[in-house]
């Protein structure tokens, strides 16, 4: 029955944590004819969807509004609301601790508020990225107490990681391939399925570990890639008259064999710089140290050190002691065109500039407001006047917003961690991968 239910789309939908990865998923479900219960333990994210509002860049309040209005989105803050769902996607954060150590306190409060409501025939599906056997040893055992029913028997478990990227217009959710884990055939069958009514590929695979691991290449793969490059960046500058933009730009240009990265000022975003210590900590339990992972973590975390050492540099050679100099931070979400400010390196960087320089102001036409080490700032208006009192500019997040050339002609100094300053030349333009 539970087969029929969802090929006829009468299967009810529960999505658990409605942020960057659970919304989408709710949207995408409700596009396709399903009934979805959102779930979220914020009240204020609830009552701004009750009211068709989204909070999300890629979820429109139009993609919303029409099925909140039908009834066909039904929001809540109740785990209770869940017994009437088939499928439970559990979409909530995986942090890591100040030491580096995974958290799963959400994970864990998601599987035990579940496990209470949890009835034969529903499938239970992890999607949050976290390290291998957490779906096996942390949330099976947690679902199981607390149901008293047995997993791959009574209901279905799965994990399928999560694959979104803020902002990516070229790839919609339904063109990128899901890939499904199950603890027993049964509960991959029945989640690749489900699956299937809203991506156009799903990949199933042998296990939970193995689709925890997948996502976790996925990553990784990105984090020592941009921690090359970034180093290299770092060699360019020191050797002076290379110029670490045009070599990447230079070496695109072969057809095969290599594919762009591109460095900056640390790496933001939920999964990119979380992954390989969630990684690193369970290769611990075996007795293996991912030596070369950690190697490449490290240096991307020490990009903002990095930038806050040239900005120093750059201000020196203009005559300008850092703790006199006033500081204009352009764009602090963690990518270019986007609200998400997850573990943004421009946030790191004015945690570390704010007790160490004269004035730090930012802008950003999509985050209005930040909170930086318990200090609040508000994005200031960019003006012409601005400008010329600032001694500084700081471009963290390459925001098509702007217009650098303006911005570079009526500044004392610019410095530019992501290029978007290309094909500008101007003595008081510096960049990061550039001895200038």
């Amino acid at each position: 029955m539970l087969e029929e239910k969802i090929r006829s789309k009468k299967a009810k939908i529960g999505v658990v944590g409605l942020g960057y990865v659970g919304l989408p998923l709710a949207v995408s479900f409700l596009k396709e004819g399903f009934v979805v219960i959102g779930l979220d333990i914020s009240n204020e994210r609830v009552e701004l969807l009750k009211k068709g509002k989204s909070y999300i860049d890629d979820v429109q309040d139009d993609e919303i509004k029409p099925f909140v209005k039908n009834g066909r989105f039904i929001l809540t803050t109740e785990y209770s609301s869940l017994e009437d769902a088939d499928a439970i996607n559990i979409c909530v954060p995986t942090p890591f601790t100040v030491t580096k150590d995974p958290d799963l306190k959400y994970v864990i409060d998601a599987s035990e508020r579940i496990g209470e409501v949890l009835k034969k025939e529903q499938i239970v599906i992890l999607k949050s990225t976290t390290y291998p056997e957490t779906t096996e040893k942390v949330v099976l055992p947690i679902l199981e107490r607390k149901s008293g029913l047995r997993a791959g028997k009574d209901f279905y478990l799965a994990f399928a990681p999560e694959r979104v990227d803020p902002g990516n217009k070229k790839f919609p959710p339904r063109t990128i391939p899901a890939v499904v884990g199950g603890y027993t055939k049964k509960c991959t069958k029945l989640t690749a399925l489900l699956y299937s009514q809203i991506v156009d590929r799903v990949v199933p695979v042998s296990n939970p570990r193995v689709a925890e691991m997948t996502k976790l290449l996925e990553n990784i793969f990105r984090n020592v890639n941009i921690a090359l490059v970034n180093e290299l960046a770092l060699l360019c500058e020191r050797m002076g008259g290379v110029d670490m933009w045009e070599v990447i730009e230079a070496a695109s240009t072969k057809p095969f064999g290599f594919m762009p990265f591109y460095p900056g000022p640390g790496l933001g975003g939920h999964c990119i710089p979380i992954d390989p210590y969630y990684l690193s900590w369970k290769a611990r339990e075996y007795d293996f140290h991912t030596s070369f992972i950690e190697l490449a973590a490290k240096v991307n975390e020490d990009m903002p050190y990095h930038v806050i050492q040239k900005l120093q540099d750059v201000l020196n050679r203009n005559g300008i002691v850092l703790k006199d100099a006033t500081v204009l931070i352009l764009g602090v979400s963690f990518k270019e065109n986007i609200s998400d400010t997850r573990n943004s390196p421009a946030l790191k960087i004015m945690s570390l500039l704010m007790h160490r320089v004269k004035k730090l102001i930012y802008n950003d036409p999509y985050v209005p407001s930040v909170s930086v080490d318990g200090k609040i700032f508000d994005s200031k208006k960019l003006t012409r006047q601005l400008l010329k009192g600032i001694d500084v500019v700081l471009i963290t997040a390459a925001h098509r917003d702007y217009d650098y050339r303006w911005i570079v002609k009526n500044s004392r100094i610019v410095l530019d961690t992501r290029n978007a300053t290309k094909n500008i030349r101007a003595k008081n333009l510096f960049k990061l991968g550039l001895r200038k």
